[in-house]
């Protein structure tokens, strides 16, 4: 008997009423409820407006949720289409089931479709979400933790998992807590991403980059810690592929472009500026305008009494010197007398 482990929770939904509240969805909310909120910090820092991140999520979220799932079903096709399963489940996304690929990939095209509504550059706005999304990614692995899945081999470990379900092929045990694992490396990628960004100036998608070169990193060390069934290729899980194949292009994409278009945007937004990031109150800039006015006005007066002045110096230095021109005649014409 283990003394020290991680319970697993006895189960992953509660009912309000009819209303079923599953932990796996609320994870996965709270993620893309953090994202935007980080998102949105930095695109302001850049200079974007306020608003428009969450505008795009509108499109970038569903797109991502259906490529999640689609590569989820796709890879994991026996689950859902063989004999004895039920192809209907394959909708079940609230039973857990998405792919991060897949997710990343169709996401990036509903971005698209948000960003070229805008006129905004795409990868602008991927580099100020990027740490927002792996935060995301670090919440929504505890939706695992809710289903009882995604664990890894057999361990004594303190820290290790313990899983009480049977269903669907589990065996009960402990086991080592790869949903945690994954959970704080992205924590790690997306602190990575942030001071790295802030260090070396990233722009033009680098930021962005580098948080999916960091994240295929871990997840290629965690994934060959699972035990779930998954396909293999010359011995390597798939997703242990998919991470080095994306991890090398990611790479190459940050060295290629940091030749290509060194620095970072200077506009992200078209029409944007420091009263759209900041939110300054309508009333305030009226003030702010009332009082320019006057400062003006007073600065004007003032000019003119200046000018004013100068003219009345002015006449009295040439009446001073006419009185002199006309003393000096006169002392000239009494000296011609005498």
């Amino acid at each position: 008997m283990e003394l020290a482990y991680i319970p697993s929770p006895s189960r992953g939904v509660l009912y309000l009423g009819p209303i079923p509240l599953r932990g796996y969805a609320f994870c996965i909310i709270i993620g893309v409820f953090v994202a935007v909120w980080l998102g949105n910090k930095r695109w302001l820092a850049r200079g974007g407006r306020v608003g428009t991140v969450a505008d795009i999520a509108v499109w970038a979220v569903p797109f991502g949720l259906v490529g999640g799932r689609l590569y989820h079903v796709i890879t994991d096709y026996e689950l859902y289409f063989t004999e004895g399963r039920d192809w209907v489940d394959a909708f079940k996304v609230w039973e857990g089931g998405l792919g991060i690929w897949g997710a990343i990939s169709l996401g990036a095209v509903g971005a698209w479709i948000g960003c070229r509504r805008r006129g905004i550059p795409l990868p602008a706005y991927a580099d100020a979400i990027a740490p927002g999304i792996a935060l995301a990614q670090a919440i929504g692995r505890w939706g695992n933790w809710f289903n009882q899945e995604l664990y890894g081999k057999p361990t004594d470990l303190p820290w290790a998992l313990h899983i009480t379900s049977s269903a669907d092929g589990r065996v009960p045990g402990y086991y080592h807590p790869t949903f945690l694992y994954e959970s704080l490396w992205c924590i790690g990628v997306a602190l990575l991403v942030i001071w790295a960004d802030r260090r070396f100036t990233l722009g033009h998608g680098r930021a962005f980059a580098l948080y999916v070169a960091a994240y295929c990193v871990g997840r290629a060390w965690i994934e060959y810690m699972r035990v779930d069934d998954a396909h293999h290729i010359l011995g390597l899980r798939l997703n242990d592929w998919t991470a080095l194949i994306v991890f090398l292009l990611a790479v190459t994409y940050i060295v290629v472009s940091a030749k290509k278009r060194p620095g970072r945007e200077e506009v992200v937004e078209p029409g944007a500026d420091v009263s759209d990031g900041e939110g300054e109150p309508e009333g305030e800039s009226k003030a702010e305008t009332k009082t320019e006015t006057k400062t003006g006005a007073k600065d004007e007066t003032a000019a003119d009494e200046e000018t004013s002045e100068a003219a009345r110096s002015e006449d009295a230095v040439e009446d001073e010197d006419e009185a002199k021109g006309k003393d000096g005649a006169e002392a000239e014409s009494a000296g011609k007398k005498s």
